[in-house]
C-alpha cells in the first residue's frame, strides 16, 4: 500500500514539475473567432480561465490529448475549409469528442462531433450495422460544415451558430430571438451561454500547441477506397498491419468497405503533413462546355458615395455603403494613421495579409466588409483575383471563397459566376457564361492634339501613369504607360482605362496565362 502511495507521489512531481516549464495560457479581454469580435468582462475572463487551467492539470493527460489532436486536426481545418466554414470550429471537435473517434455520450450522440443517428442521417452520413460514418474523421468532418452551414443561414452570427450545434436551430433562435443576427461584435459575460463560454477555452487552450509534431513523428495520410473490399486486404496494399487500419477506421464495424460511395481509409505515416489538394467536387466544376450565353457584370462597382474630393479623408466617404478612405500611398501605417484606426483593423477590414502592400489610388474599408454584397453574382473576367472582387464589392473575402468554395486565384476561370448572396450547394456545378467578345480595335490618327491628350505624371489620381521616352512618342503618339503595381489585374486595369483584356493582352504580347510583373509597363493605345 505504502509502494503505490510513494509510486502516485512520484508521478504527480513529475507531472507538476514538467508543467512548470509549460505555460498556461491567459484569457485575453478580447477573443477573435471567425470574423468576429468577442469582448470579455473580468467575470467571463475568470470563469474561461478556470477552464483553461483544467486542460493544463495533467501533463501526461495533456499530452496524449494533443498528439491526438495533432493528428486528426490537419485534416479537421482541410474540410472546414473545403466546405466554406470558419477553421475556428475545429476546436468544436476538441470539444465535443476530445477526437476520440468511437466516444459515446450520455444522450447516445457517437463519434467525433457527437451525432446522434438522425442527425448524422440528415447531413448525409451512413449510419447502420455495417458503416457508422460518425467516427471516420473525414465524413463527420464534412456532416458537421453542413449542419453548421445550414445553421449560419438561418442566423447569420457564427457565434450563435456554434451555441445552436448544442441546442438546436429552434432552440438557438428561441433563445436569442434574433437579438445578434448579423453581428460582428458581442459581447461575453456572466449570463453568456455555458457552451460558448466552453469552446473559447478550448480555443485559448489549444491554439497555440497546434501544428506541431505529434510525439512518434506521424500524420494522419488518407487513401480514397470504392468497394466491395476489406481492410484485410487494403493492408496488403498500404503494407501496414490490419489491427492498424481497425484502429483508425472504426467507422467500418466489421472490416468490410461496401461500393455505394467512396469512402476515405486513414493510417499513420511518418514524417511532414503533405499539402493536399482540394478535393474534386471542391470547387465546384466549371467546364468550357456548354456556356450559357453572354451576360454583363453589374455597373458602377465599387459605389463611392460622400465628399468625394476629400476621400482621403477619415468619415468622408462610403464604398458600398461602408466606410472608407482613399490611399493616397502605399505606406499601410500612414494610411491606417489618416482612417483613425490600427493597423490591424484597415488589413482585417480590407483582407489583407501583414506583407501586403496598399496601393495608391485604391479605395479602402475602414469598416467590416459585409458577408454578402448588393448583387447577386460576378462573372469572372480573365485577370481577375479573389480579393480584387472581394473589395469590389465590399463583401468578406472568406465570404466569398464559402460561397463558392474557390479559395486560390488559380482555380477562377473566365466566364466563371461567382455568387455574392447565395452558396453553391456541395456537388452543385458551377455557372459558367460566354464572355463579351473584345471590341474590336480602331486606328487612331497620330495627330498634334493626341501628343497633347498624353498624361502627365504628376497628375493626380494618375500616379503610376509613365509618360512615353522621346523615342517611344515618335513611335506611337497615341500611347500612355501603365506601370504595374502590386495588386494590379489586367481587368482592373482595362476598366481604369475604358479598354478590353483582349486588347491589353494584344498591345503587350500578354500570352494567356495573364501574368504581369511589378514594375512591368503596359502600353495603353487611346
Amino acid at each position: 500500500m505504502m509502494r503505490i502511495f510513494i509510486s502516485c507521489l512520484i508521478i504527480l512531481f513529475f507531472d507538476w514539475s514538467a508543467l512548470q516549464g509549460q505555460v498556461v495560457p491567459q484569457v485575453p479581454k478580447t477573443i477573435y473567432f471567425a470574423g468576429m469580435t468577442l469582448r470579455l468582462n473580468a467575470a467571463a475572463q475568470k470563469e474561461i480561465q478556470e477552464d483553461v487551467d483544467a486542460q493544463y492539470r495533467s501533463l501526461s493527460h495533456f499530452q496524449v490529448k494533443l498528439d491526438r489532436i495533432n493528428l486528426f486536426l490537419p485534416v479537421v481545418e482541410r474540410v472546414l475549409r473545403e466546405e466554406g466554414v470558419p477553421e475556428d470550429f475545429k476546436y468544436l471537435v476538441i470539444q465535443e469528442s476530445s477526437l476520440i473517434s468511437d466516444a459515446v455520450s450520455t444522450s447516445n450522440a457517437v463519434g467525433f462531433w457527437q451525432f446522434k443517428k438522425a442527425t448524422a442521417e440528415e447531413v448525409m452520413l451512413r449510419v447502420d450495422q455495417e458503416i457508422d460514418e460518425r467516427k471516420s474523421i473525414v465524413a463527420s468532418s464534412r456532416g458537421a460544415a453542413a449542419y453548421l452551414k445550414k445553421h449560419q443561414s438561418y442566423l447569420d452570427n457564427w457565434a450563435i451558430t456554434l451555441v445552436s450545434y448544442q441546442m438546436g436551430l429552434g432552440g438557438a433562435r428561441s433563445y436569442y430571438n434574433d437579438r445578434y443576427r448579423g453581428q460582428q461584435t458581442m459581447d461575453i459575460d456572466r449570463s453568456t451561454y455555458w457552451y460558448l463560454k466552453k469552446f473559447l477555452a478550448h480555443k485559448i487552450a489549444y491554439e497555440k500547441q497546434l501544428n506541431q509534431m505529434v510525439s512518434d513523428g506521424g500524420y494522419l495520410h488518407e487513401y480514397p477506397v470504392r468497394g466491395p473490399t476489406d481492410l484485410k486486404a487494403i493492408a496488403k496494399t498500404l503494407r501496414v498491419s490490419e489491427s492498424h487500419l481497425k484502429e483508425y477506421n472504426k467507422w467500418t464495424t466489421k472490416g468490410k468497405i461496401p461500393g455505394d460511395r467512396t469512402y476515405v481509409v486513414t493510417y499513420v505515416l511518418n514524417g511532414i503533413v503533405p499539402e493536399r489538394p482540394v478535393l474534386a467536387s471542391n470547387p465546384p466544376i466549371a467546364t468550357d462546355e456548354g456556356l450559357s450565353p453572354m451576360k454583363k457584370n453589374a455597373r458602377g462597382y465599387p459605389q463611392v458615395t460622400g465628399n468625394i474630393n476629400k476621400a482621403g479623408q477619415a468619415g468622408q466617404i462610403r464604398i458600398n455603403g461602408i466606410k472608407g478612405i482613399l490611399a493616397s500611398g502605399s505606406n499601410l501605417s500612414q494610411l491606417a494613421k489618416q482612417a483613425g484606426i490600427s493597423e490591424r483593423k484597415l488589413r482585417r477590414s480590407n483582407d489583407l495579409k501583414p506583407a501586403d502592400p496598399v496601393q495608391s489610388g485604391k479605395y479602402y474599408y475602414t469598416k467590416r466588409k459585409k458577408s454578402k454584397a448588393e448583387v447577386a453574382e460576378h462573372v469572372v473576367q480573365p485577370g481577375e483575383t479573389l480579393w480584387g472582387i472581394a473589395q469590389l464589392y465590399g463583401i468578406r473575402l472568406h465570404s466569398l471563397m464559402a460561397k463558392n468554395r474557390i479559395y486560390k486565384d488559380k482555380q477562377l476561370l473566365p466566364g466563371m459566376v461567382l455568387r455574392l448572396r447565395k452558396y453553391y450547394k456541395r456537388n452543385e456545378t458551377i455557372s459558367r457564361v460566354k464572355l463579351i467578345p473584345a471590341k474590336p480595335q480602331q486606328q487612331v490618327a497620330k495627330s498634334r492634339i493626341e501628343k497633347q491628350q498624353v498624361i502627365a505624371p504628376d497628375e493626380p489620381d494618375n500616379k503610376n501613369i509613365v509618360v512615353p521616352e522621346r523615342g517611344e512618342r515618335e513611335k506611337e503618339i497615341s500611347a500612355v504607360f501603365h506601370q504595374v503595381l502590386p495588386g494590379d489585374t489586367l481587368y482592373a486595369i482595362s476598366k481604369k482605362y475604358d479598354v478590353t483584356v483582349d486588347e491589353l493582352k494584344d498591345w503587350n504580347k500578354i500570352g494567356p496565362d495573364n501574368l504581369l510583373s511589378v514594375g512591368q509597363k503596359l502600353e495603353i493605345r487611346k
